[in-house]
């Protein structure tokens, strides 16, 4: 999976400052063990009232942290991320993620087809809607 610059720092001073459990875990509680779940869910709502608006907070959004994984699965998708790949990196097969994640497909086929009349060399809406220079006349009126 990809991992941005910025979350690569504060993944290298996390592993620096606390190491990992004895089985590798980045993250375990005091004697080396599992996060509870009601530890994970106490700072994930912390997390979410520190960052959230009141009306997003009192929302969906974000409810559980699976959603986060969810948003960056689809986040890939629609920045046209062969599904290939983005299934690679989830660690799903392509079939499953198509079927759990068709709707952030759904509706791109016009981007579909500009980037295939791209390869092509044919005229794109873009440059269909670009208007053409005028020559100017040469003198005949």
């Amino acid at each position: 999976m990809p991992c941005r610059p910025p979350l690569t720092e504060l993944l290298y001073a996390h592993l620096k400052r606390y190491g990992t459990a004895g089985d590798g875990r980045l993250f375990r509680n005091f004697t080396g063990g599992l996060v509870g779940e009601s530890t994970i869910a106490r700072v994930w709502d912390n997390a979410r009232g520190t960052v959230l608006t009141e009306a997003e907070y009192a929302s969906v959004l974000a409810r559980r942290p699976y959603e986060l994984r969810h948003a960056c699965v689809s986040t890939w998708l629609a920045a046209s991320v062969p599904s290939t790949q983005v299934a690679e990196w989830a660690g799903h097969s392509v079939a499953v993620l198509h079927q759990i994640y068709a709707k952030v497909l759904a509706g791109q086929e016009e981007a579909a087809r500009e980037r295939i009349d791209r390869v092509l060399g044919l005229p794109t809406a873009e440059s269909r809607s670009t208007p053409v220079p005028q020559t100017p006349d040469d003198g005949g009126t």
